[in-house]
């Protein structure tokens, strides 16, 4: 569907530009424009994700045409699977370097996983789960994407999230895959 048949707008509700690019990216070809709700979100102390998206997706305002929220973690196997849910902390604190640094060199297997929470004019909530197998750089390498996609190489891959283009990047990402569940919802509705 092209852009001259517009399938109306959500709201993706995040104060991270790229998130809001790689959305919109995204959804423009299914008509959709994304407008930005610039706000931080409240996160909990939470075990999960899914947790946090949810309780995102409570704190935003009802949209007509709807409204979006995504919480992504990275789960390094060496460390027990920690960032996790406290992803934006650890890289607020220790950064990209930090945590390949952090990262057993003999375990630096990982999986990026994003959250995306949607709640349409109907107000029922519904989520949308995409992962990303990979491994954790020794070094940040790539100047492209943004929070810890300098030290993420996918499965089958030698770059970095940051060193690839957008739309490489999106054919591979977390985010990616939650985005193509969600293109299907929304071809469905």
């Amino acid at each position: 569907m092209g852009s001259s048949a517009r399938r109306g707008a959500i709201t993706f509700y995040t104060s991270n530009p790229g998130k809001v690019r790689e959305v919109r990216h995204r959804l423009a070809p299914l008509g959709v424009a994304v407008r930005w709700g610039r706000r931080t979100l409240t996160e909990p102390q939470a075990d999960s994700l899914e947790e946090v998206a949810r309780f995102k997706l409570q704190q935003v305002p009802p949209a007509r045409d709807g409204a979006l929220v995504e919480d992504a973690g990275l789960f390094v196997r060496g460390l027990a699977g920690f960032p996790g849910v406290y992803s934006a902390y650890v890289l607020r604190t220790l950064g990209p370097a930090g945590l390949a640094r952090l990262t057993p060199p003999a375990h630096r297997s990982a999986v990026f996983r994003a959250v995306l929470g949607y709640r349409g004019g109907n107000g029922r909530p519904r989520f949308f789960v995409g992962e990303a197998e990979g491994t954790i750089a020794q070094h940040p390498r790539g100047t492209g994407g943004f929070g810890f996609d300098p030290v993420f190489i996918p499965r089958g891959e030698e770059r970095t999230f940051a060193e690839m283009t957008l739309m490489e990047k999106e054919r591979l990402s977390h985010r990616g895959k939650a985005l193509t569940a969600f293109e299907h919802f929304l071809r469905r509705a």
